[in-house]
């Protein structure tokens, strides 16, 4: 498992029920989680001091609380790489980051800062921008591309936060197959890629995305935009049923067969700290040119 246990502005303080209860710098949230399945383990105490309650509802979706004592957004900071985001929590329970990534920042930063060379990025689904300002920080050109125009503007913003407004990061707001496709067409290659595709959604056209059905035509198609000299492909997953080592294979059959290279997957964990048990928060698959 890959565990994202570094943070000093997060922390997953307990879960139990079908809810975390988390603290994002000063505030501490309680959401829904559906991984959360065991009951009973809870200290009443400290799940009555949160600060904002998000419950869902029975006709669907649902709200944070009407005495939830939080601000619209605020900041925290991933001291480890240097990176400011900003928290800002949604009528969909998200709070616009995914803490348990930071594994994944840290891995990919690592093999950019240590490639010796210039790398050029593809960032897919690329939301606010965690993967995309961890790769400016290490170095890299970043091509950050989200069909959500709010989105890349946060993450705009977060980039801004971490130092980087200046960095070479070219935001593109789009439909990503119909972007590669694009980019295949150009001619345009990347050394590394990331991507972090939904569950469900739907293209610019009423098409239908199930992650389950299109993830390795997507993936094959994606390695058309591999440079000659490649350095990784991340794929990340919060697809329930589908597993890691489901991923890893993608990758070794789209881009493993064609480049050569190793592939490893796992999930993606987070520690919660009152149980010392880690919460598995999706899966990720790797391929790199080199064996790390």
């Amino acid at each position: 498992m890959y565990v994202a246990d570094k943070w000093q502005d997060y922390e997953l303080l307990d879960a139990d029920s079908g809810k975390r209860l988390e603290r994002w710098g000063k505030y501490t949230l309680v959401r829904p989680d559906p991984q959360v399945i065991w009951k009973g383990c809870a200290s009443e105490k400290l799940w009555r001091s949160a600060d904002a309650k998000y419950t869902r509802s029975k006709n669907g979706g649902g709200a944070w609380d009407e005495g939830a004592k939080m601000p619209e957004k605020w900041q925290i900071e991933y001291q480890r790489l240097g990176l400011k985001f900003v928290v800002r929590p949604t009528g969909f329970k998200h709070t616009g980051l995914f803490p348990e990534q930071a594994a994944n920042w840290e891995w990919s930063y690592d093999l950019i800062k240590n490639s010796g060379r210039k790398i050029k990025l593809l960032n897919l689904f690329a939301y606010t921008g965690g993967a995309t300002v961890a790769a400016a920080a290490a170095g890299a050109s970043v091509c950050h591309v989200d069909a959500s125009r709010g989105m890349v503007e946060q993450a705009k913003e977060n980039a801004a936060l971490s130092g980087l407004a200046d960095a070479p990061i070219r935001y593109i707001v789009d439909d990503c197959k119909k972007f590669v496709e694009r980019e295949i067409r150009r001619g345009n290659k990347y050394d590394a890629i990331i991507m972090d595709p939904p569950s469900y959604g739907r293209g610019p056209s009423g098409e239908l995305w199930k992650l389950e059905d299109n993830i390795y035509d997507f993936v094959k198609l994606c390695a058309n935009v591999i440079s000659d000299t490649p350095l990784f492909v991340l794929v990340n997953s919060y697809t329930t049923g589908l597993s890691a080592s489901t991923m890893g294979a993608v990758l070794s059959l789209a881009v493993k067969e064609r480049f050569g290279g190793f592939v490893e997957a796992g999930e993606v964990g987070i520690p919660i700290h009152a149980s010392k048990i880690v919460l598995p928060c999706g899966a990720a698959a790797r391929w790199t040119a080199m064996k790390q």
